[in-house]
């Protein structure tokens, strides 16, 4: 399945009153692949990914993920199907720890209604077991392992963008869309970022990713779609996308591809 798209999007569209944040906008990334979406300040880039998710609903258009139409699937629907979203803000639950965290994010599991702990509560138990060994385990391969006691607003900056991505990847994701994961981070923290999403690439996980640094982008990503005004106006790696005429006067006044 890695030569064939994961997610298709085909002239969707969305306004916010009289506004066109997304114009007839088409795209499609690759099983297997780290697709980056890129376009200047207002391009409509988050609310792209917004529809995406389902946390808005198209007025147009067609939206496919994994073979299954999703146009009109809410949000709350995303997670089953293995599509899951990070945000430009990292969301955690501050008053939980760590491992708290990663276990809440592994969904529901048998045991949580009061039928089911009262007539299953050995199945219940090893599963439990279960999810708590696998949080720990995706700690230690985010290097979170000795913050797993620390309360998640306890947490630096850079810190809390791993454990959201640790979070995701508890949830057995499909497709990833992170919205500017590198937003705020410092560049030591950037390598390692970088790092872990080329790893869960290479275990079978596909990315769509929202990101300004483009340095990033360029190392890490497969192929690169650029979004001016609602729309995907090209596609392809940074070295093509330098020189097409209409990527640079998106971006001009910005510098990005000068």
């Amino acid at each position: 399945m890695s030569s064939e798209g994961l997610l298709s999007v085909a002239d969707v569209a969305y306004a916010f009153g009289g506004v066109r944040a997304v114009d007839g906008c088409s795209l499609e990334v690759k099983a297997g692949s780290i697709a980056a979406l890129v376009g200047p300040n207002g391009a409509g880039k988050s609310t792209l990914v917004s529809l995406i998710a389902g946390e808005r609903e198209c007025e147009r258009g067609a939206i496919t993920f994994a073979g299954t139409d999703i146009t009109h699937r809410p949000a709350h629907e995303m997670a089953s199907l293995g599509l899951i979203r990070t945000f430009q803000l990292s969301r955690q639950f501050g008053s939980l720890t760590v491992l708290e965290n990663l276990i809440v994010a592994a969904g529901r599991g048998r045991g949580e209604s009061l039928w089911e702990a009262v007539a299953g509560r050995r199945s219940w138990r090893g599963e439990q077991r279960d999810r708590v060994s696998r949080a720990l385990q995706t700690l230690e391969e985010f290097g979170l392992y000795p913050l797993r006691n620390s309360y998640a607003n306890d947490l630096s900056g850079g810190q809390k963008r791993l454990l959201e991505l640790a979070r995701a990847v508890m949830a057995e994701p499909k497709l990833l869309l992170l919205d500017e994961p590198l937003a705020g981070v410092n560049p030591t923290l950037v390598d390692d970022l970088c790092a872990r999403i080329g790893a869960l690439r290479d275990r079978g996980v596909t990315f769509l990713l929202v990101e300004h640094n483009l340095e990033a982008v360029e190392r890490l990503c497969d192929h690169v779609i650029v979004m001016a005004l609602g729309r995907a106006i090209a596609t392809g790696t940074m070295a093509s996308l330098r020189d097409n005429e209409a990527v640079v006067t998106a971006y001009l006044g910005e510098g990005a591809f000068a």
